[in-house]
């Protein structure tokens, strides 16, 4: 009995091991308006990018992403990005696209090699096109492996998730920028 035990406990740890560390921390509560998260390995902190929607629906076009922290480290709470992080490390460049009523193309300030498109789906729900595996998917949530053991923390890889667009299928990327 004991050596059953033992091989099960084994293998749960080693399963365990396995597990991406992406899926350890919490998920964000859903909305409506929300484009995608992220999440880093440092801590469980979450920085959560949602439409900016005007009163009629549409994006907003002074500033079409609301990005904003919240807190899982310490109570849970929403707060609003620090200037040096919205302009350094999490925020957005945007930009209107002229031919596409209601669409932005953007980037990340802190990883600007690929580009996004903020807009409203065929139904009007918000979403960001983002590059996954070389073609524009829905992105969902993206989480970055820090190496915090230099002066300098630098990233180890970035994971994107998101939605296939038309077939609704998963879609993944790991990469090391």
């Amino acid at each position: 009995m004991n050596r059953i035990y033992l091989l099960v406990l084994f293998t749960c740890t080693l399963l365990a091991s396995q597990a991406n560390p992406a899926d350890r921390f919490p998920t964000p509560p859903d909305s409506p308006i929300r484009l995608f998260y992220i999440q880093r390995s440092s801590n469980a902190n979450t920085v959560v990018y949602d439409a900016n929607l005007l009163t009629n629906k549409s994006l907003n076009a002074k500033d079409p992403v609301h990005t904003y922290w919240i807190r899982y480290g310490e109570k849970g709470q929403k707060e609003e990005l620090s200037t040096i992080q919205r302009t350094l490390a999490y925020g957005l460049y945007t930009d209107a696209i002229k031919s596409d009523a209601n669409a932005f193309e953007g980037y990340f300030l802190a990883y600007r090699k690929r580009k996004f498109v903020v807009k409203l789906d065929s139904r009007g729900a918000p979403i960001a096109l983002f590059p996954i595996n070389g073609k524009l998917q829905i992105l969902k949530r993206v989480f970055v492996s820090v190496d915090e053991s230099h002066m300098m923390p630098s990233v180890n890889y970035i994971e994107l998730f998101g939605k296939d667009p038309i077939s609704g299928k998963d879609v993944y990327e790991r990469f090391k920028p």
